[in-house]
């Protein structure tokens, strides 16, 4: 069977722990007696004892674990070094398939980008965002819906993350922020983990990052000017102004 998710739905889906200790496993040949069912994939995964893990084709988070946190029903390092080998096949990772990039961090470039390149980061924040959606079921799919957020805020921390500092992107971020917060205050997001309104916080921190090395990005702060936000984070661009 071939998968419905790739490494990169699973990196921007969970955790950097979670990731990392499951990378070790899939490296040190961990993962044991891999098996494609036709309807599941199993094996057993070495780890302080020897576990039975089952993983879905179809979520890399449907599984089952017989380790302490699987049996509590929690996502764990074994259930997504399963995941890992049902895509690679015991194959090398390569050194970007073991990156994440789900931390926003400045590029430390300056300038601007291509039309093409501007119109393919809008599409992809776009997309990032519509994981970033309205909460309105039961209570039982309460962690399904988180999960949502914070692969939405993942995927936007890596689009932002690639971005250089020029006012053509700083104006791409306030936009997209701005999106975000009308998603919290109107949206119906449930955000009563911080997972959105922190990620906002880090984006702030980055286009502070942008204006101290392109005095240029500061003019594009003027669209935060009269706007009355959920929890004030456009005061410390308001400063630079």
């Amino acid at each position: 069977m071939i998968p419905q998710y790739d490494l990169e739905k699973i990196k921007y889906g969970i955790d950097r722990a979670t990731w990392e200790k499951a990378i070790v496993l899939y490296k040190n040949g961990k993962v044991k007696n891999f098996c494609d069912t036709g309807f599941t994939f199993t094996a057993d995964v070495q780890g302080t004892h020897l576990y039975e893990v089952i993983v879905s084709p179809k979520s890399y988070s449907d599984g089952n674990c017989t380790c302490y946190l699987g049996e509590n029903d929690t996502l764990c390092k074994h259930i997504i070094a399963v995941a890992i080998y049902a895509l690679k096949k015991g194959k090398p990772l390569t050194a970007e398939e073991k990156t994440q990039h789900n931390e926003i961090k400045f590029s430390g470039k300056i300038g601007n980008i291509s039309q093409d390149q501007f119109n393919l980061s809008k599409a992809e924040i776009s997309g990032a965002i519509r994981y970033i959606k309205a909460y309105t079921g039961p209570s039982r799919i309460w962690f399904a819906y988180q999960d949502s957020l914070s692969e939405g805020r993942n995927r936007l921390a890596s689009i932002f993350s690639s971005l250089p500092a020029g006012r053509q992107t700083a104006n791409l971020i306030i936009k997209t922020l701005l999106r975000l917060d009308r998603k919290l205050i109107t949206g119906g997001v449930d955000d009563s983990d911080g997972t959105v309104g922190g990620f906002i916080e880090e984006a702030v921190t980055l286009l502070i990052e942008f204006a101290k090395a392109n005095p240029e990005c500061i003019k594009e702060f003027e669209a935060v000017k009269n706007k009355e936000t959920c929890f004030g984070w456009e005061d410390p661009l308001l400063k630079r102004l």
